[in-house]
């Protein structure tokens, strides 16, 4: 009998087919992955849920995201605002039963470290008094170093926004996400030991030696807007997908996933001549399909519920501010 190889497939039903992932490449990593357990009974995944079960990943998404799990690599996803890179993750954190997105969000002034833990000195300086408080009560895992230190499944880890990082910040990670590892040098300095430390989500978990070693790596997503340039190095170790803009059916299917239950027959018409306009402008000018959903769900979906209505001028004008360009001389 054969069996579908796609582990992710995109149609929103949670399901415990990533018990059966096979192990990643020989050379992936230098030690064994531990074996994915089921989810946890009464497993919550409502966090993800408002965000995943409209949204409708593409055969090509769908691709990626299994590629990137059977290899164990991150999916760095490239594309305009308000193409779907943030949601994928949701989706695949909620019918893989992931539990709830990590979310990493990167500035220019991000490093590395601040990802994996953040160690408060100053504070643990202040409260010393007559002797030295623990060390480990002062040091929170962020939200790679919450991602590295799953033991059972693998955690979903959204890195957002990666190309507002300064230049050596995609090196810098290379080395965490080629290994999956990571050295902390203020618990090794307390040497042999085992600490208990909280995790992004105020869970404890052990750090043993100082060293945090993934043995279950997590599902990492990069979003970039594609304003920068990656070293070559960074890039060959990512499973990597460019997010066109939906076209016009597709847009058409994203507005009734998330804004059906709101519309009647003469709406949807009202909607589908929103939707041909907004294709149209939107070869001229920058635009996203969010403001798409907004000013539908604002000027269509809600015109007439609960007696709320808006005059033709009304109208005119909140669509106007809703969809101006979000770049160019009409921003």
């Amino acid at each position: 009998m054969t069996v579908d190889w796609k582990i992710f497939r995109g149609e929103g039903e949670p399901h415990n087919d990533l018990d059966t992932l096979p192990d990643p490449p020989p050379w992936r990593f230098a030690r064994p992955q531990e074996k994915i357990l089921p989810p946890p009974p009464g497993l919550d995944l409502t966090a993800e849920a408002s965000r995943a079960i409209p949204f409708q990943p593409s055969p090509p998404m769908i691709t990626a995201v299994n590629t990137a799990l059977y290899l164990r690599r991150p999916l760095l996803l490239t594309g305009k605002p308000g193409t779907g890179k943030s949601s994928l993750i949701s989706k695949v954190a909620y019918e893989l039963k992931l539990g709830p997105v990590l979310k990493w969000s990167i500035s220019s002034r991000a490093a590395v470290r601040g990802g994996i833990y953040e160690y408060d000195a100053v504070g643990r300086l202040q409260a010393g008094g007559d002797g030295d408080p623990p060390v480990e009560k002062y040091l929170t895992l962020g939200a790679l170093g919450t991602a590295l230190v799953a033991k059972d499944r693998p955690r979903a880890l959204l890195i957002d926004e990666i190309d507002k990082s300064d230049l050596d910040f995609a090196n810098d990670l290379l080395n965490v996400i080629e290994d999956g590892e990571y050295d902390i040098p203020e618990l090794q300095r307390l040497g042999a030991s085992t600490v208990t430390v909280k995790d992004l989500t105020g869970q404890p978990r052990e750090i043993v030696n100082g060293h945090l070693d993934s043995r279950q790596f997590p599902f990492v997503v990069m979003t970039s807007n594609g304003e920068r340039e990656f070293p070559t190095p960074f890039l060959r170790r990512c499973v990597r997908l460019t997010i066109e803009q939906p076209d016009e059916g597709q847009l058409a299917n994203i507005v009734s996933a998330h804004l059906d239950q709101y519309l009647d027959d003469t709406k949807r018409k009202t909607v589908q001549t929103m939707i041909e306009k907004f294709v149209s402008d939107r070869q001229q000018s920058d635009l996203s399909t969010d403001q798409l959903l907004n000013s539908v769900f604002l000027t269509i979906a809600m015109q007439g519920r609960n007696e709320r209505t808006f005059d033709k001028g009304e109208l005119e004008q909140v669509r106007e501010a809703l969809l101006r360009p979000l770049s160019g001389a009409g921003q």
